[in-house]
């Protein structure tokens, strides 16, 4: 009897996969281990990965985009994450980011900017939380006065992937009144005069990308970089946000599976007792698992990224439940691997303790998972 399975990738897809694995074990692997010791941007790493398109892979072609699926995506974003979860959550936030100026911007601004951020000759960067506004986005208080044929920005940014390195920041400020209607999007060039930049943050992972506050001081920007029309920004924000979930979850996958896989390994050599640890039926059970929970995620993933390339009315639900499952899912098979490893997983000597400090902060960023939550449950509860 023939088995018609519903999620087998494509031809196409085997080969955005298998080149992205290629890139990661060519490209990323060898380095990340140096690149989170000495909290290295790999820049050269990154603009050779936008030679295959990592720059704007779900962007158009018109000016360089690869024009890919949020499936495809993903299926490359796991790839890229066993190698470097860090780096490719860089990869992540930078695309997010193009693609938000993609979609909602004018054809100058989408001729101004994409270009150089296809070939990530230019990064980008996601400015939407602040100090007082973190799972309550939608209170931000940046304010961008309009003064003639700019805006005056004032206000700050808080934890920004790229923060005092990237060259564009797509940041969501508030133009109008209160509440998600008063805040609009806008693109800041580096270099713009009132902008500047916190200390880079100390942070327990993601060591591979900056992250600092973005600053704005009378800082006077073009009316022409608006991203969309005025008071559109949070719902810019939040469709680019969909998509980022979707990432980010496939970046856990990815860094889980590899944790996964080197404790795999580990105990088929590893003898205690007299005999190999992958002999004892407990830890056979323990990694059957990890492999289960880590094949779900990518089915949820998988599926609400379907949702998402199609337009469902419950794409954003979908997106919510498997980035809150996947990077839950995720970080555990790491605590596992870690712990499979025994006292081994705590040096650095071995890359158990790097993924684990590097998927940590999935279930926090892009909407905490228990915002996550917030968004099902009151999908299911509305009238």
């Amino acid at each position: 009897m023939m088995y018609d399975d519903e999620f087998a990738l494509t031809e196409d897809q085997i080969a955005f996969r298998d080149m992205a694995r290629r890139f990661a074990a060519d490209e990323m692997a060898p380095h990340a281990a140096r690149w989170d010791e000495e909290k290295i941007f790999p820049e050269t790493m990154l603009r050779a990965g936008a030679a295959l398109g990592f720059g704007g892979l779900y962007c158009a072609e018109d000016h360089g985009g690869s024009s890919l699926t949020r499936l495809d995506a993903a299926i490359i974003f796991e790839e890229l994450a066993a190698a470097c979860p860090s780096t490719a959550a860089y990869i992540s936030i930078h695309n997010m980011a193009a693609w938000m100026i993609d979609r909602f911007g004018s054809d100058d601004v989408r001729a101004r900017f994409l270009p150089k951020l296809m070939t990530m000759d230019h990064f980008a960067s996601y400015c939407l939380t602040e100090p007082g506004a973190g799972s309550d986005a939608a209170s931000l208080s940046t304010r961008a006065e309009r003064d003639g044929d700019h805006y005056v920005l004032n206000g700050a940014k808080a934890f920004i992937s790229g923060g005092g390195r990237s060259d564009l920041y797509v940041c969501m400020v508030r133009t109008g009144g209160e509440g998600p209607k008063g805040i609009s999007c806008l693109a800041i060039e580096a270099g713009t005069p009132g902008l500047s930049f916190g200390a880079q943050e100390r942070k327990l992972g993601w060591h591979s990308q900056p992250t600092s506050a973005v600053i704005f001081e009378d800082c006077r920007v073009p009316v022409a970089n608006l991203i969309g029309a005025e008071g559109q920004g949070f719902s810019i924000a939040m469709a680019g946000l969909d998509g980022g979930r979707i990432n980010i979850a496939s970046c856990s996958i990815g860094g889980a599976r590899a944790a996964m896989e080197q404790a795999a390994t580990y105990i088929k050599e590893r003898k205690q007792f007299g005999k190999r640890l992958a002999d004892f039926q407990a830890l056979q059970f323990r990694l059957a698992d990890m492999a289960t929970e880590l094949e779900a995620a990518r089915v949820m993933v998988h599926r609400a990224a379907g949702k998402l390339d199609a337009g469902a009315l419950d794409k954003t639900r979908a997106c919510a439940m498997a980035k809150r499952f996947a990077t839950d899912a995720a970080f555990e098979v790491c605590n596992q691997a870690l712990q499979l490893h025994g006292g081994y997983g705590y040096l650095m000597d071995y890359p158990i303790e790097r993924y684990l400090r590097d998927l940590r902060v999935h279930q926090i960023l892009e909407g905490t998972n228990e915002v996550m939550r917030l968004i099902i449950s009151r999908d299911l509860l509305k009238d």
